[in-house]
């Protein structure tokens, strides 16, 4: 089973953290250069898993024949559905968990935008595996800011305010490829953006939201250009084909 909590994963079915994610960041361009290379097999069709509101799905949608988003959440489905590129012929949402949806594959590539943790992976893989073409991929795919000089201070604000007694800054699944580009955002959406995390929501938080808003904008501030932040975004793809009988052991 996942190490995280159900009480955390059930906050992405809020509509306020489906909103919230479209201030985090993009991935950069090469990281989906570098999925459509990993389509060698027909159909040229792929599996997002976690889908959230398709930040991989819709892009990967202009690349490929065909892209199944699954998300339990309806809210994140339906910000997706809003979203650019949401609407297209060949990308399906699905609202349902991976380990019991249909799955009608078969599948040159399966996508995983840091979603696995909140999977149970023994059941995950095995599903995966069977709706998988050949010599399909399985490919994690996670991005954030790098080296952001207000980094310290913000892990102290984060560690007060967040939902999660495991809290880990440097949390993450794989060790891969990084691609790195300048992402530019304003204070006001920088900070909204932690709100669409599952510790961080601000349906569960209520009036905590204005305490945390207000001490995430301090640090952050002197490091502002007319009021905008620049960042570094760092993007890993780490892939490999699932096992049908996984033998590695259950995430923490």
């Amino acid at each position: 089973m996942s190490g995280s909590s159900p009480e955390l994963a059930a906050t992405f079915k809020y509509a306020g953290v489906a909103d919230a994610y479209r201030h985090r960041p993009p991935y950069p361009d090469e990281v989906f250069e570098v999925l459509e290379s990993l389509v060698t097999d027909e159909p040229r069709a792929v599996l997002d898993v976690g889908a959230g509101e398709g930040a991989l799905a819709r892009p990967l949608a202009l690349r490929v024949d065909r892209v199944d988003a699954v998300d339990v959440s309806a809210a994140m489905v339906e910000a997706g559905r809003r979203r650019p590129g949401g609407d297209r012929d060949n990308l399906r949402w699905l609202v349902a968990a991976v380990e019991e949806c249909d799955l009608p594959g078969p599948y040159a590539l399966v996508t995983a935008g840091a979603s696995l943790h909140w999977m149970s992976w023994r059941p995950t893989m095995t599903r995966l595996a069977a709706a998988m073409t050949s010599r399909a991929q399985l490919a994690i795919v996670e991005h954030g800011p790098r080296d952001e000089p207000w980094h310290g201070e913000l892990v102290t604000v984060i560690r007060r305010h967040s939902r999660s007694p495991r809290f880990d800054a440097r949390f993450s699944l794989p060790d891969g490829l990084a691609d790195a580009g300048c992402f530019r955002q304003s204070v006001a959406d920088y900070v909204e953006q932690f709100h669409s995390t599952s510790s961080l929501a601000r349906e569960p938080m209520g009036d905590e939201a204005a305490a945390f808003d207000r001490a995430v904008t301090d640090p952050v501030t002197p490091y502002t250009l007319g009021g905008v932040l620049a960042m570094d975004v760092v993007a890993t793809v780490a892939w490999a084909a699932p096992w049908h009988d996984l033998t590695v052991g259950d995430s923490a």
